[in-house]
């Protein structure tokens, strides 16, 4: 926080805290700091407060803005730091002070603090082209174009009124070009008007600063945690953007716009959405008063283009020989289940494994937002359907199982089994539909089986829990751990095969593995992909389909 006094001839100190933001001094009726003296102009200066510095600036005044000591006024239309304690002043009679808290006594640093000073700040990535220390002025430029534009545009009257969407965009531009020279706010150099209109358009009909991000390729997941906080995955690392709304009502405008397409909504009474973009990508959405930090947005991206199998051996996620050995398990129909956590890439290689379905057979795919694109030729795509406002008409993944076997299908893919789904998906693929592949939330193959077991349980019968270990044993032939590692990479560590029941205890074996051996000059994880040494128990039937698969595969490197 930064405490701003304010010393005027023939008057008291006047001393209040200043929260980071905006704020314009002068004489004029809509100035935040008001100055009635007859050598201060009515638009005198532009103060701008962010996390890490106090800028001013002049817009014009004809009496001139001062800094410390120095007798000359600084120039107009340039912003110019200030430090703690030095005095502004503002014509001839009025000295403005600003303190930041930061310059206060040094106190014990407790340990808690000294973690947090370890992590180190998350690096910002520029998406906008406005720089940082202007953003403060450019919300507050936003702030007051929204309200004109509300005042003189019924924007949302005008999308209702089927008016085709470049009118609306030829309309909404032209008023906000009208409303921003009305404005009469002198930016500073290094920040065009134009990027400001943008960036209003984009809020006025568009879904804002997401319009930046969802264009880019190279980020895979926007999280936006309220209006002035925006972060995104970018190479599979964190960083927070230079993006930002003009405020919480901006950031309820995109969500809405976003889920009004698909018959949901967002309020008070339901504060929280599941939707999706109109590519695919997936969009999670949360409001106050669930929400502290104010209106929430994740979004996971959906790529354009599908990731192939060379991709993630290029990317060193996966080995060519552990390619081979999946690419012909779904050849010889061996039901496959992708276990990881989020955001570890379970769906990316559900959808490479998917490739391999040969294209004369009949796919059901089955999700609750639909992410997977297959190229073969018979495909049935089904998605789950949330309840309505009323509460009624939801369709779950586990109905869909369940209609899927009436459909005659010769593979089944599940997105994610996350409930009582689970015990149909093992019913299914231990009454003739091998050959199924699904993904479960687990950190490691043993879990994996442990969270099956506690998903099938979910389904509301009370069964044994070894007849459901004997369902998973029978049904489940490999298990493919993918994770998340601590530099962002995504690597497969395990494939393992579910070899038999041994009393009550399901028995796997590793057949590839991941061992890390370091870190390169990039910070990045160094290891290697290798065999175990053991061989899957079901090389006999490899082998009578007559695929190439070298035994030399799985020879344990020395």
């Amino acid at each position: 926080m930064t405490t701003v006094t304010i010393r005027q001839a023939g008057s008291e100190p006047v001393q209040a805290p200043l929260p980071n933001g905006a704020y314009l001094i002068g004489a004029g009726q809509d100035c935040h700091i008001q100055l009635d003296k007859p050598d201060v102009s009515r638009r005198h200066a532009q103060l701008v407060i962010s996390d890490t510095a106090v800028n001013i600036m002049d817009l014009g005044s004809s009496n001139g803005t001062f800094i410390g000591k120095s007798p000359d006024a600084i120039l107009s239309n340039r912003m110019y730091p200030v430090a703690s304690g030095e005095r502004i002043r503002i014509g001839k009679y009025v000295q403005i002070i600003l303190e930041r808290e930061e310059n206060a006594p040094p106190t014990i640093v407790r340990q808690e603090d000294m973690l947090k000073v370890e992590k180190g700040e998350i690096p910002v990535l520029n998406v906008s082209g406005v720089p940082e220390n202007m953003r403060p002025i450019v919300q507050e430029i936003k702030r007051q174009a929204h309200k004109e534009l509300l005042i003189r545009l019924n924007l949302k009257k005008m999308a209702l009124s089927g008016i085709s969407e470049e009118e609306l965009n030829n309309q909404a531009r032209n008023m906000i070009r009208e409303i921003l020279s009305q404005l009469n706010i002198k930016l500073p150099a290094g920040l065009s008007r134009e990027i400001i209109e943008k960036e209003l358009v984009q809020e006025a009909i568009g879904l804002g600063p997401l319009e930046y991000l969802i264009a880019r390729d190279d980020i895979t997941e926007i999280m936006v945690n309220g209006p002035n906080k925006v972060y995104v995955e970018h190479k599979g690392e964190i960083y927070r953007t230079d993006a930002a709304f003009a405020d919480d009502n901006q950031v309820l405008a995109s969500i809405e716009r976003i889920v009004a397409p698909l018959g949901r909504r967002i309020d008070e009474s339901s504060p929280m959405v599941d939707a999706r973009l109109a590519d695919g990508s997936r969009v999670n959405a949360i409001i106050p008063p669930l929400s502290l930090v104010g209106p929430s947005i994740t979004i996971r991206k959906f790529s354009r283009t599908p990731l192939q199998a060379r991709d993630l051996v290029n990317f060193g996620s996966i080995s060519p020989e552990m390619v081979k050995f999946l690419s012909v398990c779904v050849a010889v129909r061996k039901n496959i289940i992708i276990s990881g956590g989020t955001g570890s890439g379970k769906t990316t290689l559900l959808n490479v494994l998917s490739s391999f379905l040969p294209n004369r057979e009949r796919i059901v795919t089955i999700e609750d937002a639909a992410e997977l694109q297959l190229d073969q030729e018979h495909v049935v795509r089904l998605e789950a359907r949330p309840p309505n406002i009323e509460g009624r008409g939801e369709v779950t993944i586990r109905d869909l199982v369940r209609n899927s076997l009436r459909m005659r299908p010769d593979r089944i893919v599940v997105g994610e089994c996350r409930g009582g789904e689970a015990l149909d998906m093992l019913q299914a693929m231990n009454t003739g539909h091998d050959g199924s592949l699904t993904t479960i939330h687990a950190n490691s193959p043993r879990d994996a089986l442990a969270r099956l077991e506690t998903l099938v349980l979910m389904s509301g019968f009370d069964l044994p829990l070894r007849a459901i270990r004997e369902q998973v044993a029978s049904a489940i032939n490999i298990i493919v751990q993918i994770t998340r590692e601590r530099d962002g990479s995504r690597k497969v560590i395990n494939i393992s095969e579910i070899v038999k029941m041994e009393g009550d205890i399901i028995t796997m074996e590793d057949i590839f593995v991941f061992r890390q051996t370091g870190w390169d000059s990039n910070n990045r994880i160094t290891g290697v992909y290798e065999p175990t040494g053991s061989l899957p128990t079901f090389m006999e039937e490899i082998q009578r389909a007559k695929l190439d698969l070298d035994v030399s595969l799985f020879s344990k490197k020395k």
